[in-house]
């Protein structure tokens, strides 16, 4: 059954790289960074694969919702309308004078343009990182409210749930009694509604990413924009969470009078306080983003030897594959584990804030 699945896997890979494949066989050369950019990055449509060649290439794409405000008031309308490849200007133009350009400071974003000028409009537009986004929170609620329901229509002394509530219960005690209770230490219990909802929300968008293919594929977590938010809502909490002890140690530490009358000490606390939500900010992003770009290089590496001697090819291929198979293994465990250390440290910094000082 694991062959099965890892064979899968490869040929789910594989289509995603058909694009990939269809320049090799049209001679042209092949610009990895382009590639796989483009797979991690945000897009206005959900694009699936192509068809055809040459100019006769045409793509599969689910469309999306754009919502954006510009000069002439609010317009929302189909990202079909948008073609999907630019003109000779440089620009796929769509409704109402606007058009996404295909290079520049604004590549890949929707631009007003006015007078020959790029100017950005208001965009609320559902991408396919947003779209991603309100599946996985649907996801999450029937997680939540299937177990809710069976804990509804029973009572504390039957026997525990089994099946997917029992898993659901014990990932929650897991996460409530080994991260949330040892971090954030007496009183944990306000905090835990907060820290598990990132744990699940971080850890299905993590698995969600890894689907090639709609409605997964998409780089919630790999997103700069949501990390900064996730470490944005617990910067807020630790802030409001400390105590008179959590903001003396910052401004006021015990240490000699000489360091209290220089600063420097004072100034190394209070860069600390943004230094630890930039940490989670950063090392959720970078971990997952690079998981993305580096499962897509190794397969782009069949198509680089496509042209070479058949032996090279069918061995860097096997290498490929292997390759490939294994980070996705391992994608599957640094999905939990990333989805583990931001709820931990998130945790921990709440703690920190709350301590109280042992009398002597």
């Amino acid at each position: 059954m694991n062959y099965i699945k890892h064979l899968l896997f490869v040929a789910l890979m594989l289509w995603a790289a058909t694009p990939v494949l269809a320049a090799e066989e049209e001679g042209e050369k092949l610009d990895i960074s382009h590639i796989v950019l483009e797979h991690i990055k945000d897009s206005y449509g959900w694009h699936i694969t192509d068809i055809g060649k040459g100019e006769d290439t045409r793509p599969v794409v689910i469309p999306l919702p754009c919502i954006v405000k510009s000069s002439t008031g609010w317009h929302v309308f189909s990202s079909s309308q948008f073609p999907h490849h630019a003109d000779a200007d440089g620009y796929s133009k769509g409704p109402f004078n606007l058009a996404i350009p295909a290079h520049g400071p604004n590549e890949g974003k929707i631009v007003e343009l006015v007078g020959g000028e790029e100017k950005r409009p208001f965009d609320i537009s559902i991408t396919k990182t947003v779209a991603t986004m309100l599946i996985c929170v649907i996801v999450l609620l029937m997680c939540i409210l299937i177990p809710a329901r069976w804990y509804r229509r029973h009572k504390a002394s039957d026997p525990a749930p089994g099946g997917f509530t029992g898993f659901v219960e014990m990932l929650v005690m897991y996460v409530v009694d080994d991260i949330i209770k040892p971090g954030v230490g007496k009183g944990y219990e306000r905090y835990c509604p907060y820290l598990l909802t990132c744990f699940f929300f971080i850890f299905t968008c993590n698995v969600m990413g890894l689907i090639p293919f709609p409605p997964g594929g998409g780089n919630v977590t790999g997103n700069i924009a949501i990390t900064f938010f996730l470490a944005l809502c617990t910067f807020v909490i630790v802030q409001f969470s400390g105590n008179k002890h959590y903001w003396k140690d910052i401004f006021w530490p015990d240490v000699p009078l000489a360091l209290k009358a220089f600063p420097l000490i004072p100034a190394i606390e209070f860069v600390g306080i943004f230094t630890k939500p930039f940490a989670l900010m950063i090392r959720l992003f970078a971990n997952i983003m690079a998981g993305h770009a580096i499962a897509i290089s190794l397969v782009c590496i069949i198509f680089l030897v496509a042209t070479k001697a058949m032996g090279v090819f069918l061995g860097m291929s096997a290498v490929s594959i292997i390759m490939s198979i294994f980070m996705s293994t391992l994608e599957v465990l640094v999905c939990f584990i990333q989805a583990m250390v931001f709820t931990m440290l998130s945790a921990i910094f709440i703690g920190l804030a709350r301590h109280e000082p042992e009398h002597e």
